[in-house]
């Protein structure tokens, strides 16, 4: 007996190291790629986005006159500046509509979205001049614009576009009030921010409305929180009001995240010793309560039906969805057990006792890891379902009798399957 419980264990032993190998393989094949193909993704689709608000500046003239010292004589020149004066924006009224479109490349989900902005900006004209320039900078380098609207006080602007921005200018008279308007269409991925300005800012008279297509909402550290928030049949209308703010933080939308098969699938086979062990263990509680045996290749056959289950939905979410692929693979391992031990013990032990530990061990283990923050807990609590079960249907059972190979007929005990010198009863599968 111990000798066939050192095999089991050497077999164990050995499918364990696969599977960490296998492991390793499928986080090598998911995040090794993954630079090169996020940097396709951002080519083909576009790159996070982080808008700020459009600048209105003023230009004028200021002479400046300065002393030179020549051949002891001193001589002044006078000379034009450009200073430039910055406009303060009176209100801003802005518009966000974001649309989550998922991109697979490799065994990765990209969070990639479309993007609507519109918004409108009241600047002031608090000086003598009146011709002011509006610039308004693109969130992102990596990304298209279509639909460009860029208008001031309703009339369409002749642009300039220079290293992501694009400027017009416009007359305002002195001490009136602009209204620019900025939109446009464009694709980002993974978030969306608006940010006022570096560092500390200064915002008056603000509010920004965010629509979405999805629910499941969440926002990067060091961010604002939406003012208001009503739920849609799609997704949210998160509203951000502000009458008079200062504050260094941003507004941002985080996109959720698709169940990524890659590493999925990599956790699931780190973790699959464990569903091993304890299928190894109640094969082996059963059939030593019952007189079956099971030898040692047994044992490495069924290891081996185990490990093609991830084997299997390790390439097969490559080409097939998460749920399809761990469908697909499930129902070939457990076949391949059940139509095994069909042959070894009986097709009543394999279908029934086998097949169920199984499916709980090897299936319900696994599929734990879809459901994010409860793996542990559901394996958890399968574990002490399991240990109580064995603990009740074991707890009478003389351990030492079992392991001497000696058993108990009509009062007479017998080692090695003789009892009194005729031949041992078979048993029942």
């Amino acid at each position: 007996m111990l000798k066939r419980i050192i095999a089991i264990a050497f077999i164990f032993a050995g499918a364990a190291i696969a599977w960490v190998v296998l492991g390793g393989t499928i986080f090598s094949r998911t995040y090794d790629s993954n630079n090169e193909l996020g940097s396709r993704v951002v080519s083909l689709w576009g790159a996070p986005q982080a808008q700020s608000p459009p600048s209105a500046t003023v230009d004028h003239t200021e002479p400046k006159t300065t002393e030179t010292v020549e051949n002891g004589k001193t001589k002044k020149v006078t000379e034009q500046l450009v200073v430039t004066d910055v406009l303060p924006v009176e209100a801003s009224r802005v518009d966000v509509n974001l649309e989550l479109d998922y991109r697979q490349k490799g065994l990765l989900w990209y969070s990639t979205y479309r993007v609507a902005f519109l918004g409108d900006y009241a600047f002031r004209n608090t000086t003598k001049q009146d011709e002011a320039s509006f610039t308004l900078k693109f969130p992102t380098e990596q990304a298209i614009y279509d639909d460009l609207v860029f208008t001031v006080d309703g009339e369409p602007v002749r642009l300039t576009n220079a290293k992501g921005t694009a400027t017009g200018t416009a007359r305002v008279k002195p001490g009136e009030t602009a209204t620019l308007r900025v939109g446009y269409r464009s694709q980002g991925l993974t978030e969306w921010r608006y940010n006022f300005g570096s560092d500390v800012s200064q915002v008056k008279d603000f509010r920004l409305k965010m629509r979405t297509n999805f629910k499941a909402i969440d926002f990067p550290e060091n961010t604002l929180s939406p003012s208001e928030k009503r739920e849609t049949p799609g997704g949210w209308e998160l509203v951000w009001n502000y009458k008079n703010l200062v504050s260094g933080f941003q507004i941002a939308m985080l996109m959720p995240e698709k169940l990524q098969p890659g590493p999925l699938a990599g956790r699931i086979s780190f973790f699959a010793p464990v569903s091993l062990f304890f299928f190894f263990f109640l094969m082996f509680i059963i059939t030593t309560m019952r007189g079956i045996e099971l030898h040692p290749m047994n044992y490495f056959f069924l290891a081996a039906a185990f490990f093609s289950f991830h084997l299997l939905l390790a390439y097969l979410v490559d080409h097939v969805s998460i749920h399809w692929s761990f469908a697909i693979s499930s129902v070939v391992s457990v076949f391949l057990v059940i139509s095994y031990l069909r042959l070894v013990v009986g097709t009543r032990f394999a279908a029934r006792e086998a097949g169920l530990a199984q499916f709980i061990y090897l299936v319900m283990f696994s599929y734990a890891f879809f459901f994010k923050g409860f793996t542990g807990l559901a394996v958890t609590t399968g574990s002490i379902l399991t240990l109580f079960v064995v603990m009740q249907i074991t707890g009478r059972v003389r351990w030492a009798d079992k392991f001497a190979g000696r058993v108990e007929v009509n009062g007479e005990k017998t080692t090695n399957g003789n009892f009194a010198g005729k031949p041992a009863p078979s048993v029942s599968t």
